[in-house]
């Protein structure tokens, strides 16, 4: 555990080098973060951000045009970018907002949001979404123990309740 902890503070130190400013709490997670480019990102405090990809740069008219088009991205406090994201330039994510797996962010989005898909969209607020599976959690299993440290009869258990609840 220690040597991931090592990795994940060099990996933010490396950004900050390159002029990613990050926030307090942050966690940024098997990402791909423009390093050439970092001097334009901005991540807030309290953020996680998963397996995804944070471009402040559009080479797509590079070949045809002799330049790039580059812009910030600005990204709040209290944001969880989920699995896969995509981040283009000129965007800006607004405070307690979350960004569903896969989704395509290419415009901002506003502060208090939930937005999934391709592009991405505001399918609720972010009050919203946390009172839902607040609600949901009275209802079904919560399991609190770190997948490293459950035992086999811990597994079997939650594939069994999970399998009767529907998953998430």
């Amino acid at each position: 555990m220690k040597i991931l902890n090592r990795k994940k503070k060099n990996e933010i130190e490396e950004l900050r080098k390159r002029g990613v400013t990050i926030g307090k709490n942050t966690d940024i997670l098997d990402s791909l973060i423009d390093k050439g480019h970092g001097y334009l990102i901005d991540i807030g405090d309290n953020v996680t951000i998963t397996g995804s990809t944070l471009l402040a740069h559009d080479a797509s008219t590079k070949k045809h045009l002799g330049y790039t088009k580059v812009g910030k991205i600005k990204i709040g406090n209290n944001v969880f970018i989920g699995y896969g994201s995509i981040i283009l330039p000129n965007v800006t994510i607004g405070d307690n907002v979350i960004v569903g797996a896969g989704s395509v962010v290419r415009k901002d989005i506003p502060c208090n949001s939930v937005v999934m898909g391709n592009p991405a969209t505001v399918v609720c607020t972010f009050s919203e979404y946390i009172m839902a599976n607040k609600k949901r959690m009275k209802k079904v299993p919560v399991y609190n123990t770190y997948w490293r440290n459950k035992t086999e009869d811990e597994k079997e258990k939650m594939k069994n309740e999970i399998g009767k609840w529907g998953g998430v």
